[in-house]
């Protein structure tokens, strides 16, 4: 029993430092070491694990890893026929020529919400927004939208977990923000999490008015005024209604 609970406590370690790699593409051993919080020389017996297996790649020259090709492979087997980020990709970047700014798409993971597919703008100065980014819930246009028509349980739960005192509103201030965002059906932010930006997003729900996703509209916040997001608020909804029927 032991020996079991070392073999899955070795797996959740190698997946770890497979992770590191969802916020950077190369990375050495003492970064990786200190980004999963164990000695290099257990970070160094797991990266050679890895590569053995194809899916760590060193460099001999730098002495950095980055992912290696059976991470490919194993992606190119994934089923892609009901994944909104591919889906609905073609309208996000319909609507990204139609309003000349970045668009994101975000999923609530816990208490968390990831960008799971994100549309760049064409603009010199723009919001530019990694895929795979994981963000907090307290605070944002897309994690309002992602707590306001979630279940009262994941509700509670931020308040109770991770309290919007963190983004310095109160619980009831955080309540009455849910509120009004169902009543417009959109959410805006400016500066609330990186100065200098802003964002609007809007549900997206499929048949049973079952939440989906976010979707938003972010980019510097002297373009992307409170004015400019009430007026982009209803084509934002329209694209977002649109996107909710091409989903199951």
């Amino acid at each position: 029993m032991e020996d079991g609970k070392l073999t899955v406590r070795a797996v959740e370690r190698a997946l770890d430092i497979l992770l590191c790699f969802t916020e950077a593409e190369d990375l050495s051993l003492t970064e990786i070491s200190v980004r999963v919080g164990l000695h290099k020389s257990t970070v160094h017996r797991l990266l050679a694990s890895l590569e053995g297996k194809g899916f760590i790649i060193r460099n001999p020259a730098s002495e950095r890893y980055r992912l290696g090709f059976r991470i490919w492979e194993l992606s190119a087997n994934l089923t892609h026929s009901d994944d909104p980020a591919l889906i609905l990709l073609p309208e996000m970047e319909r609507l990204r020529d139609q309003l000349g700014e970045t668009i994101s798409l975000y999923v609530r993971d816990g208490l968390e919400r990831v960008r799971v597919q994100a549309v760049q703008s064409n603009q010199a100065i723009r919001r530019v927004a990694p895929i795979g980014a994981r963000l907090p819930l307290y605070v944002g246009a897309s994690s309002k939208v992602l707590v306001a028509f979630a279940d009262a349980a994941v509700q509670q739960s931020l308040l109770h977990d991770a309290s919007p005192s963190q983004a310095a509103v109160s619980p009831a201030a955080f309540l009455q923000q849910l509120e009004e965002v169902r009543t417009l059906g959109y959410a805006t932010s400016v500066e609330e999490r990186e100065p200098g930006a802003a964002a609007v997003a809007a549900p997206i729900l499929a048949r049973g008015e079952r939440l989906i996703a976010a979707l938003a509209v972010s980019g510097p916040s002297n373009r992307l005024t409170v004015e400019e997001m009430k007026h982009i608020a209803p084509t934002l909804m329209e694209a977002a209604r649109r996107m909710g029927k091409m989903l199951k």
